[in-house]
């Protein structure tokens, strides 16, 4: 009897879809045609793998309506917000409008004698496992660019979001990519592991927990198989005090909430100069005291439920302890709160970075508020933390930003916004955030390795 992955409804508890997962044999000759399949795929010209991926990327689209619901059953996310497809496009796009010009090659020198030349060739196998908390726009930051790069891709999604790599698939194949070129595959833990530590890929490439980045490692371990990972973050944000207050709050509270705060890059810490903190605070908790948390697949909802019971019983025991420790809770429990995946959100005062919720990745609907009287204090609360994903600055003063930016130990530097990934920019962490950089230019050589030609073209 083969093991069943199950996608477990945070609207109400209910098994909302199911797959088997496929045997280690049945793994590894999905691998094996992926391998097979892909030097014909590097074959074809550039321009006809652009045009595929991009036909790929516009079938997901024609599926939004399907999408959206479907989602909010898997994750909870309201379906008010309409779906993913607009970054999943805009991030797709970009990778695409680049390819030609990030896969040149480089030109080292030409005379009567020599042609010199270095060139981007694919990795071969790429496996992507990715997350649940943005399905589709994660897993095209890797999958887009590979294909388009020459790769074979084979796809492992989250269980909760079980039905987000077939459709993924589904569309991309109707488009005229081979279907051994993509794959999408439902593994456990083992056989994933077991596929890694038998080179049946030749780059994994890892967006989850501090623990599966580790795992993912020691599977590879010896097989020099390239680990892209992105991992936990605990994104700092800083108002200084010549900030725009009302814009400060607004999108920092937003990144703190939005996907009832499980975003890779949401805020999850804020410091805020002591000019401005007690007005900050009052008008944040005006904000989430606000939000309306329910069903999901209700078009008033603005906050639907966390993704797995889970999830929400860490974020409630970091906010008991942090209340235990002296903290101050400004939101009063939500009538919809029912202990479980349904969680009120929360602004935490008198917090410190002793408390685990100043320090543990929350990856949920709460946030920390500290009071902070210079830079050097700012800079030195940021950098205190085993995470490095992004920083997001308020300030007037782009020079102060960027001075600002060289000193905290972080991927990406925000200035007067925060919690969105820009494809034109590395999207990159430090610390136990893991290392790799995805999109831009430097997502295409992290896809692909160099290959060296020293061509000469006489020998007497």
């Amino acid at each position: 009897m083969s093991k069943m992955l199950q996608c477990i409804s945070p609207i109400d508890g209910s098994v909302f879809a199911e797959r088997p997962v496929l045997s280690l044999e049945a793994a590894q000759e999905a691998a094996a045609r992926a391998r097979a399949a892909q030097a014909a795929w590097a074959a074809r010209p550039l321009t006809e793998r652009v045009a595929l991926v991009q036909a790929g990327v516009a079938a997901v689209g024609a599926m939004n309506d399907e999408v959206v619901p479907e989602l909010a059953h898997m994750m909870g996310r309201p379906v008010r917000y309409g779906g993913e497809f607009g970054g999943f496009d805009e991030r797709a796009s970009h990778m695409a409008a680049i390819a030609e010009e990030a896969l040149a090659d480089i030109k080292v020198g030409e005379d009567a004698a020599f042609k010199r030349y270095i060139r981007r060739v694919p990795q071969g196998v790429v496996f992507v496992v990715a997350p649940w908390n943005y399905p589709y726009m994660t897993a095209v930051n890797t999958v887009a660019p590979a294909l388009i790069a020459g790769n074979a891709v084979m796809l492992k999604h989250a269980t909760q979001t079980l039905l987000v790599g077939e459709r993924m698939v589904a569309a991309f194949v109707s488009a005229g990519i081979p279907a051994d070129v993509f794959q999408n595959v439902f593994l456990d833990h083992d056989t994933t592991s077991d596929l890694i530590a038998g080179r049946a890929f030749d780059m994994v490439n890892f967006t989850g927990s501090v623990g599966g980045g580790r795992a993912m490692e020691r599977a590879a371990a010896g097989t020099f198989t390239a680990v892209a990972t992105e991992l936990g973050g605990k994104d700092p944000g800083y108002v200084m005090e010549d900030a725009d207050l009302d814009a400060a709050v607004d999108t920092l509270i937003d990144g703190a909430m939005f996907n009832a705060g499980q975003c890779c890059c949401g805020i999850e810490r804020i410091y805020v100069h002591e000019s401005l903190y007690d007005t900050f605070v009052e008008k944040a908790v005006a904000i989430v005291r606000g939000y309306t948390l329910g069903n999901p697949l209700d078009a008033d909802i603005t906050m639907g439920p966390m993704a797995n019971v889970r999830f929400a019983e860490e974020v409630r025991a970091q906010i008991d302890e942090a209340v235990a420790a002296g903290a101050t809770a400004h939101i009063a429990r939500f009538a919809e709160d029912d202990g479980g995946a349904y969680l009120t959100p929360q602004i935490l005062t008198n917090v410190t970075h002793d408390m685990r919720v100043m320090r543990d990745e929350s990856f949920g609907p709460v946030v920390g508020i500290m009071s902070v009287k210079d830079d050097d204090e700012a800079v030195r609360l940021m950098n205190d933390s085993q995470f490095g994903l992004t920083a997001s600055l308020w300030t007037a003063d782009l020079d102060r930003a960027a001075a600002l930016g060289d000193r905290i130990e972080t991927g990406t530097v925000f200035m007067n916004r925060a919690d969105y990934l820009d494809p034109g920019l590395c999207w990159t962490g430090c610390k136990d955030t893991g290392r790799g950089g995805g999109l831009s230019v430097i997502g295409y050589h992290n896809l692909t390795r160099p290959k060296s030609y020293h061509l000469k073209k006489v020998t007497s």
